[in-house]
């Protein structure tokens, strides 16, 4: 959904995370998901809620909705070489899935 003012306009990227943890490794991705998240705001990003579920009955152990100012940024989230880098503390989440969402 586009804002702004004028002939300026932002094309919002909104992204719906769920990610399930490894047996045993709650905290690890809690870590790991700290440490890139908060990268976020150097690609316009930022987190617009974060919550956790006990994980039980193959429901998800964390739900983020995040946004980004532009798919750009969005797209540079994703390929930051500091985020890449964490790729062995990433082993901690057994799935991810994203669903791009618009907010109501």
């Amino acid at each position: 959904m586009p804002i702004g003012s004028g002939t300026v306009a932002v094309q919002l990227v909104q992204v719906c995370v769920l990610l399930w943890a490894r047996p045993g490794a709650t905290d690890a991705l809690i870590t790991y998901e700290d440490k890139v998240l908060a990268l976020l705001g150097d690609h316009g990003g930022r987190v617009l809620q974060r919550a956790r579920t006990d994980g039980e009955e193959g429901a998800p152990t964390e739900v983020q909705l995040i946004e980004f100012t532009s798919r750009a940024g969005y797209d540079g989230f994703l390929t930051d070489e500091r985020r890449t880098a964490l790729s062995a503390e990433r082993d901690a989440v057994a799935h991810t899935d994203l669903y791009p969402v618009e907010l109501v």
